[in-house]
């Protein structure tokens, strides 16, 4: 997902709903960005934290326990989302109101509605089993 945006070293990624904080954590250990994971659930974010600091990649990675619908997301070179097709269509004006031209989003498994991809690639985690297979869809902000 973050090679199919080209994910550069520097870069700010964000991940809205950023869960346990894992995609964060690659952003900022493989790829060389500066990352912040937005999750409303207390847990969750404290959970990516936990992991963020075990990983030693608190110079480079922030969570933030909130509403992705109230973060600034006009830093972001990347976005990334996970979310119901629903969600995306809701997020989507602050998308189109916040990010700078050239900014990516990638979003798994579910397209936003009334945005033409750059590009879609499907794969499957396990071949032998045929399944779990993704899409994963990417979109630039022109």
């Amino acid at each position: 997902m973050l090679t199919l945006a080209q994910l550069k070293p520097g870069e700010v990624f964000f991940d809205l709903g950023a869960g346990d904080g894992r995609t964060v954590i690659m952003a900022a250990k493989e790829f060389g960005a500066r990352a912040v994971g937005v999750e409303l659930r207390e847990d969750l974010a404290k959970r990516a934290l936990s992991s963020v600091y075990e990983e030693g990649l608190q110079d480079r990675v922030t969570i933030v326990h909130g509403d992705m619908f109230t973060v600034d997301l006009s830093p972001a070179d990347v976005v990334f989302l996970y979310l119901t097709t629903s969600a995306n269509e809701k997020i989507k004006p602050k998308l189109e109101a916040e990010l700078k031209p050239g900014a990516r989003v990638v979003s798994h498994d579910y397209e936003i509605v009334g945005w033409k991809p750059v590009k879609v690639e499907n794969f499957c985690e396990n071949p032998k089993l045929g399944y779990p297979s993704h899409t994963i869809y990417l979109y630039k902000k022109v």
